[in-house]
């Protein structure tokens, strides 16, 4: 199962580090100069190592990947710059949505909100472990739930198919 901590401004604490399988660094307010650093200052690290939405910070930091928003291009016309190997995940808050991500050559997705969660008011009601598993079930590539997951609730969305998780509050402890 894939563990994915999302940066909340706070940092990366020496435990996420042993808990984490990728850590995405999700610092929208961030100057790219400074946002560059820190990514640099991460890689190599261990867990790989993504940035949000920045293709340019990610490349130019030796990042593994970038994670984008669902309307941004398609990943596809991304590949030319990063290559085979650069991890290209997108943001999904329905089937239409990773159906589409799939398409257009995502390497993997998150859907959300999977549960009732105060960081996600945005985005509608969950979506439940239903619409979880029919997700998993109609794609070939990674589905990693988000909102409101935690260590118990990763292991219902595993069984339902999801690849892993991410979370900002489940790792918070561990900073």
């Amino acid at each position: 199962m894939i563990r994915c901590a999302i940066t909340d401004g706070s940092g990366v604490g020496d435990g996420v580090w042993r808990r984490a399988d990728w850590i995405q660094v999700r610092e929208k307010e961030m100057p790219a100069r400074r946002l560059t650093e820190i990514v640099r200052g991460l890689t190599g690290r261990g867990p790989r190592i993504i940035v949000n939405t920045r293709v340019d910070v990610a490349l130019a930091a030796g990042a593994q990947g970038v994670h984008l928003p669902a309307r941004s291009p398609a990943p596809w016309r991304l590949r030319a710059l990063t290559g085979a190997d650069f991890l290209i995940g997108v943001s999904c808050h329905s089937l239409f949505e990773v159906a589409r991500a799939a398409a257009e050559g995502a390497d993997y997705v998150f859907l959300s909100p999977i549960f009732e969660t105060a960081s996600k008011p945005g985005y509608g009601p969950a979506l439940g472990v239903e619409v979880l598993r029919e997700v998993c079930g109609s794609v070939r590539i990674p589905v990693l739930a988000l909102g409101g997951v935690d260590e118990r609730r990763a292991a219902i969305c595993a069984a339902a198919g999801a690849a892993g998780f991410a979370s900002i509050s489940a790792f918070a402890a561990f900073e």
